[in-house]
């Protein structure tokens, strides 16, 4: 019998655990901009598609400094 109870015990400690990781990796977000730039940051792009992308956007222009890039020496 005080075998069954330590093995409850420890069952219901590992599940308690479980509950408390799920519950500390839980975020809440305020938009969905925040939602999608996280997401963006924790998910990497096959090379396929990030070679693919730094090709592409190779050919953009360059922006011209703003005013206060230029003031500031930035």
């Amino acid at each position: 019998m005080n075998q069954h109870k330590k093995f409850e015990s420890r069952q219901q400690q590992e599940v308690a655990a479980q509950h408390q990781a799920v519950n500390d990796t839980a975020q809440e977000f305020a938009r969905v901009e925040d939602l999608l730039r996280h997401d963006a940051a924790q998910t990497e792009a096959p090379l396929s598609i990030a070679h693919r992308l730094q090709k592409s956007t190779a050919d953009f222009p360059i922006a011209p400094r703003s005013w206060w890039q230029k003031l500031l020496g930035q």
